[in-house]
């Protein structure tokens, strides 16, 4: 699966695939206790399958596992960590939103003895596919975002940095496992307030020693559709350009293709993980839909700089939706493609 040969403005996905219905009813089914280790290694490995299938169906160039052996981008990672106590929900009736889920606080210092279990993902994935694949890991500050330091830490930071020596374990496993493209994704710099040179320093210190193709995923937030956070990059840079990626991966569709211009106007050297199309809505971009963002993009980017993705995962939306928004960047892809004479 290696990223050798790949066509002018690749295409990629963010993490997450969307669940198929039947899965839905097999997680309700598996917390009544009605299915046994057998009944769920082969769910799980049946959604993976189908994530992959559309994938490359819909002709993504690099493709993911889907993330469906994952629950809500990180509370399935919270169930591998010892030290942490749950706290009373802060509130249980009226629409789900970021105030929902359970909190944690950490009664001790966080380990994740076992691993986040990446590796063993990656692994699955790669027998079953000759394509390109993206490993995902969610990173230090949004893998905690639950998580309230109490008395433990001293504050988020400290918390967060034991959090990336765990994720720095990870990445050099998968890629002792053959990843070859690893993606840090971080909501969180968006959402959590702090200083953007601290959350660098946490970023680099996860791929610190890690021999692959390096991306920094930065969004605002997608619970139900509903970002949370300033939706701007602008602020972020210069301080940014510390991050030892080798390509930024924004969302740009949901913000109407707000800031395009950030790689000239901060002589950006890296790729641009381009997002085009808007996860947070049912609209089904159509090819040129797709292809007019792209061209946007390109006014100031350099189409060697750029791969095409999502802004975010497709975790909060249907799965036909999925498809078909998929199968529209393939094909607007496709149209810049041909103008471009690739």
């Amino acid at each position: 699966m290696p990223l050798d040969n790949l066509p002018l403005l690749p295409t990629t996905v963010i993490g997450s695939y969307a669940l198929p219905s039947w899965q839905l009813t097999a997680l309700a089914e598996i917390e009544k206790g009605n299915y046994g280790p057998t009944d769920t290694q082969e769910m799980f490995d049946d959604a993976v399958n189908i994530a992959i299938m559309d994938q490359e169906r819909a002709g993504i160039d690099i493709i993911s596992d889907g993330e469906m052996r994952r629950w809500y981008f990180v509370q399935s990672f919270l169930d591998r960590m010892t030290g942490i106590v749950p706290d009373p929900l802060m509130r249980k009736v009226g629409l789900y939103g970021y105030d929902t889920p359970q909190r944690y606080h950490a009664e001790e210092k966080i380990t994740v003895p076992n691993g986040l279990g990446i590796v063993e993902e990656f692994n699955y994935a790669k027998t079953r596919t000759s394509t390109p694949l993206k490993a995902t890991c969610p990173g230090p500050l949004t893998i905690s975002m639950h998580i309230r330091p109490a008395n433990a830490y001293k504050d988020r930071l400290e918390m967060a940095w034991e959090f990336a020596q765990v994720i720095n374990a990870e990445l050099k496993a998968l890629e002792a496992s053959g990843a070859e493209f690893m993606q840090i994704d971080e909501p969180s710099f968006a959402i959590i307030p702090g200083s953007v040179r601290d959350w660098v320093e946490l970023y680099n210190a996860c791929i610190d020693g890690v021999n692959a193709k390096h991306a920094l995923h930065i969004c605002f937030g997608n619970l139900g559709s509903r970002p949370r956070g300033k939706r701007r990059y602008d602020w972020m840079f210069p301080e940014l350009l510390n991050a030892k990626a080798d390509q930024f991966v924004l969302e740009y569709a949901n913000r109407e293709m707000k800031e395009p211009d950030l790689w000239k106007r901060f002589d950006i050297d890296r790729e641009l993980g381009a997002g085009v199309i808007d996860v947070k809505s049912f609209y089904i971009e159509t090819p040129e839909d797709v292809a007019e963002r792209i061209r946007e993009l390109l006014e100031y980017t350099p189409a060697e700089k750029m791969f095409i993705n999502p802004d975010c995962g497709f975790f909060q939306l249907p799965r036909w939706v999925s498809r078909l928004k998929l199968e529209a960047m393939v094909a607007g892809t496709n149209i810049v493609r041909r103008e471009l004479g690739a």
